[in-house]
């Protein structure tokens, strides 16, 4: 069936890293593509800026970014050819203990376990599962709900990836082995206790072996930059500026994908909407929001263990039983005096992000939705308390809250930057149990947000498969798998 003409074959509204993947991928088959940007710069989470002091470079929200390393869509773009160009770490990340000593995550499933005492075997037989498994099953994992390519393998990942976290470090004895599971299961913003969460676990740590956890040189805007350059250079083109409120403010085309909010969804395009499904965006649940911090600091951080000082990223939570504790009573509405930190050290490898000499950090924990409460304090202490002088370094700060956070970006509602809860109940079905999370209830408009499987981070995949789903409803365009 030929369409009719329209000022666009389809509009994009949103350039975080799903609305530029869905761009790329509707201009890649021969469409004419609009991307629209609120803001004046791109990027949605991937922005960087001096915020503290001239000639300290800040990542305002993403930092270090394993999974864009990772990422089945992406890694198939020629990014480098457009400025990307990524830094790899000595230790991707290291969790400190209060003892002095810190487990490690390195590039190789037997570095990282011979570190781990009497859990060698254990940790080295299940990352060499995972990692051998993974390129049969990395495109499954980060997508919606259908039948995978290798179900016996995304079974096999499935029996290990499903239970929760608590469940997984019980087959650890060491404090350093179900310390440093603890701290890439808390990414899930969740307790510890909940469906799932060793899933996030596998998949930071898997992606380490596999890819490493890099630093993008410049600041996080690089991709972001990269990404649209090459939508452009392949005919797309974008236009920055433009806060949509209303479809009225679009120009005409078969297919609108918004990486936007469900909350956003429902205010610029509700009355489009069935009420069945308007009624299941209503109630799409936000988790935990952040309380984030930068730094411009006069020297690195002097972490009392030798890996922290050469990692990349660092988890600041001690021991295992002390996450769990910290992320449950954050669930639960409590401002926890030991919070988890989540913390990157950039200026270690990239020498662009602070004059010489100097550095910079970047860091966040969690909180209740919504929270205003100054976490500062409560940060700095926990960095402190593995890294004595720290505080004495610091030159300059820049602190955000969680209404700050989602006055940068809409998408962030209450500070919840991973677009909506990532448990069990919305997994699969975010935002509303449809055949395809994708695709509204109204013809020609999709979501590619967060908000959609496979959720948060640097990716790109819920747009590819937004995009991929669109191009099979309107345009009759069939995507190979990746």
């Amino acid at each position: 069936m030929k369409l009719e003409k329209r000022d666009y074959d389809a509009v994009v509204v949103g350039s975080g890293p799903n609305g530029i993947a869905a761009a790329i991928l509707m201009q890649q088959k021969g469409l004419s593509v609009l991307l629209l940007e609120g803001k004046d710069e791109i990027g949605g989470g991937l922005r960087s800026a001096e915020l503290t002091l001239p000639g300290f470079k800040h990542d305002i929200c993403s930092a270090i970014h394993p999974l864009a390393a990772a990422s089945p869509f992406f890694k198939n773009l020629p990014l480098a050819q457009f400025g990307l160009n990524y830094i790899y770490p000595d230790i991707d990340a290291a969790h400190p203990l209060d003892n002095g000593t810190a487990a490690v995550l390195k590039g190789s499933v037997a570095d990282t376990a011979r570190l781990l005492g009497n859990d060698e075997h254990r940790y080295s037989e299940l990352m060499s599962w995972v990692t051998e498994a993974w390129p049969q099953i990395d495109s499954d994992v980060l997508g919606p709900l259908h039948f995978p390519k290798h179900p016996f393998t995304m079974a096999g990942f499935g029996l290990k990836a499903l239970p929760p976290a608590t469940f997984l470090t019980q087959k650890f004895k060491t404090t350093e082995a179900r310390a440093l599971l603890a701290g890439m299961a808390a990414h899930s913003m969740q307790p510890l206790t909940y469906t799932a969460t060793s899933a996030i676990a596998l998949v930071l740590m898997a992606a380490g072996h596999l890819k490493g956890w890099p630093i993008p040189k410049g600041g996080s805007h690089s991709i972001a930059n990269a990404l649209a350059a090459y939508f452009t250079s392949i005919g797309g083109k974008i236009e920055t500026g433009v806060y949509v409120r209303s479809l009225d403010q679009l120009p005409s085309a078969h297919a609108v994908l918004f990486d936007i909010s469900p909350k956003q969804l429902l205010q610029i395009a509700g009355h489009k909407l069935s009420a069945i499904y308007k009624w299941q965006l209503e109630r799409y649940r936000y988790g935990m929001g952040v309380y984030k911090i930068d730094w411009a600091l006069d020297d690195a951080i002097p972490f009392v263990a030798e890996g922290c000082r050469r990692a990349g990223t660092v988890h600041i939570g001690n021991t295992f039983e002390e996450i769990r504790a910290s992320e449950q009573q954050t669930w639960d509405g409590i401002h926890p005096e030991k919070p988890f930190v989540l913390l990157a050290q950039q200026s270690l490898y990239d020498d662009s992000r602070a004059p010489a000499g100097k550095h910079t950090a970047w860091a966040y924990c969690h909180v209740p939705n919504g929270s205003t409460k100054n976490m500062t304090g409560a940060i700095e202490s926990q960095i402190e308390r593995f890294a004595p002088g720290f505080k004495e370094r610091i030159l300059a700060k820049h602190t955000m809250d969680t209404a700050q956070m989602e006055e940068y970006n809409p998408n962030y509602i209450g500070g919840d930057i991973n677009g909506g809860v990532i448990d069990i109940r919305q997994l699969f079905t975010r935002p509303a149990l449809r055949y395809s999370p994708y695709k509204t209830s109204a013809d020609g408009i999709y979501l590619c947000s967060a908000s959609t499987p496979p959720g948060g981070g640097v990716h790109g995949m819920c747009g590819y498969w937004s995009a991929k789903k669109a191009l099979k409803d309107v345009f009759n365009i069939s995507v190979d798998s990746l």
